[in-house]
């Protein structure tokens, strides 16, 4: 039998190495603030680039303390189905379409 027996060992919940000399990567820390005034603090790598927002745990947007307010997308707004419905209709067909509608339903249930 081998030396060095392994008897009574929790295989995987222990490693048999040692943290002696491992120097852990720089970091550094980061803190954001909601509306409310909530904190949120976010470790990133020294050489991370820093995102100017950040969604805190409560799903509230945090921006960045000390730092440069984001600028507000000034890109296409954003269009509803309903605005796509009136780029391809007139208010006038969507008013004859939804009486044929309502017509076919009142004949279905035997209205008048």
């Amino acid at each position: 039998m081998s030396d060095r027996s392994l008897r009574g060992m929790r295989l995987g919940a222990q490693s048999l190495e040692s943290e002696a000399g491992v120097e852990p990567a720089a970091r550094q820390r980061v803190e954001y603030r909601c509306e409310d005034g909530e904190q949120v603090f976010v470790t990133f790598a020294a050489e991370a680039e820093i995102p100017a927002t950040w969604t805190s745990k409560t799903g509230k947007e945090a921006f960045l303390v000390d730092g440069e307010k984001p600028e507000e997308d000034a890109g296409k707004p954003v269009r509803t189905h309903w605005d796509m419905l009136l780029e391809r209709r007139s208010m006038e067909d969507l008013e004859e379409t939804l009486q044929v509608q309502l017509g076919k339903l009142r004949a279905s249930r035997g209205e008048a």
